[in-house]
Parts: C-alpha cells; structure tokens; sequence
C-alpha cells in the first residue's frame, strides 16, 4: 500500500471516528441547556441573592456592618489563619509528594490512608478531637494549663482545626503529578553534579509549580471558609475567636440579616477571586503544557 493510500485510510478512520462520537446538535444544545439551568438556578441565582439583600438597605449599612469592630475582627482573623495555615501545608504537600512519588518505603500506603483522613472526618469530629486532646480533663490539657499554654478556644486551636481539614489538599494535588512526571530529571541533575536543594529548586519545582499553585488556592479557600471543625475549638468569643463563617452565623442567629449578609457577601468575594486565579493559573498551566509538548 502506498503512502498516499495509507494517509487516506487514516483520514477515513479519523472521520468515521468523529462522526459516530459526535453527537446530535439538538442533544447538544439539550445538554448545555440542562448545565446553564442547574448552574443559574443553583449557584447564580444564590449568590446574585446574597449581594441583593446585603444591599437591601443601602451603602451605608453595608460599609458599616462589613467595618463593626467584630467584623473586622473576625476578617482579620480568618486572613491571620489562612496566612498560618496555608504555607504549612504547602511545605508538608511538597515533602508528603516527594517522599510518596521519588521515594519506595514501608508504610507508604500507610501514609497516603492517613493524608486521606480529613476527606473522610466529618470537621466537627475533627474539632472534637481536639477537645478530647487538649481539653482541660486531659492529661496534655491539664499540663498545657500548668504551663500557662492556652490552646482551645484561642488562635492555637482554630490554626490547629483549620490546619487538619486543609492538611491533604496540596499533597493530594501534587502526588499523582510529581508521580507521572517520574524521577529522571532529578536523577539526571545529581548525576550531573548538583547537589539535592539545588536540584529541588532548579528541576523540581519549575515541574510542579502550576500544580503547587492550584494546591495551595484549593488550600486557601477551604482554609476561610472552614466553619464545623472551627466552631467546635473556637469558643464563639466576640472579637477574639469568632472566624467570618461564625461571625455569619452568630448576626444571622441575632436577626442581623442585613449585617450576616453583608459579611457572608465579603466572602463570596474572596471565593469568586479565588476561582479566577484558579481559572487563570490551570489555563497557564495547560499553555505551559501544550508549549512543553
């Protein structure tokens, strides 16, 4: 068979493929129609809802209701863990990643079932848990005390609940890439005479910086909007322990709704934020990609 034949069967093949994996237009304009329903009468139409009433009763309010002393507070505390917690996990995910993907060891699956854990805790288990540790009837509660460590219902305790939930995000985003990008590279580069830190910064990290990134805002978005474990260890203290997902709560308790609203608004901000850099970093990362190939 000739070249020319060859190339016409396989433009044959190609075609025929298509046509039988391509759907109907009138299925897909259904299908689209059906998503855009869901996602407007799901997701639009409740976040649309929450802006409306945050301004149902004027600028004014809503500036001062988003400045209250308690509020400030509470967004200020929320950022302070989020500032805490999110670098943490990110440095356990890359060395969690690196030691499962480069690495053959006893326990291994050991290890993947316990970052796994927080997916399967319910938070408010989590935070239980560590009332159960740190609380006064504790034998490292009662000697915390004694050293004048203040753990539950304080900044310590909310890091700790939050860290928890968050811990697999960033591990769990890099390990199956860091699996399939293999360890050649690296192998390559110590060959070559450099030593591992180098190494790390010069092979490693360019490899999974679009995946750490991805980790880190999936990290970031769970760590501030985190309510169950949180309001377990927090105290619900005014000013001091209350988080935005609490302090939401407590003026929606109040019949503050206007208030609740504004504050639950704030956050819907940071979300929508947050899901842009998403869009943009996994659309660079894909660019990248195509680039690379």
């Amino acid at each position: 068979m000739s070249a020319q034949a060859e190339i016409r069967q396989d433009a044959g093949l190609k075609s025929h493929s298509v046509s039988r994996t391509t759907e109907p237009l009138a299925v897909r304009i259904i299908l689209i129609a059906v998503a855009l329903l869901f996602m407007a009468l799901f997701l639009v139409l409740p976040l649309a809802a929450i802006f409306v009433k945050a301004f149902e009763k004027g600028g004014e309010l809503y500036i001062a209701s988003i400045t209250h002393p308690d509020a400030w507070a509470a967004i200020k505390l929320t950022l302070t863990v989020a500032l805490i917690v999110v670098p943490l996990n990110a440095i356990f995910g890359v060395a969690a990643a690196w030691a499962i993907s480069k690495y053959q060891f006893r326990g291994k699956n050991v290890l993947l079932t316990l970052i796994d854990l927080p997916f399967a805790v319910s938070p408010v288990i989590a935070g239980l848990i560590f009332i159960l540790l740190f609380g006064q009837n504790s034998a490292l509660g009662h000697w915390l005390q004694n050293q004048n460590v203040t753990i539950l219902f304080a900044v310590p305790g909310i890091v700790l609940a939050t860290l928890f939930v968050t811990l697999p995000f960033v591990a769990r985003e890099l390990i199956p890439l860091m699996q399939s990008q293999g360890s050649s590279e690296e192998e390559a580069s110590l060959v070559l005479g450099a030593g591992g830190w180098k190494t790390f910064l010069k092979v490693t990290l360019p490899n999974i910086k679009w995946g750490l990134f991805y980790g880190i805002i999936l990290c970031n978005a769970r760590a501030i909007g985190e309510f169950g474990a949180v309001s377990v260890v927090s105290g619900h203290i005014r000013g001091l322990t209350n988080t935005m997902p609490l302090h939401i709560e407590i003026l929606y308790n109040e019949y503050q709704f206007t208030a609740s609203f504004a504050v639950a608004s704030l956050m819907s901000l940071m979300a929508i934020v947050t899901l842009i850099v998403k869009s943009l970093i996994e659309k660079k990362g894909k660019y990248k990609s195509k680039k690379v190939g």
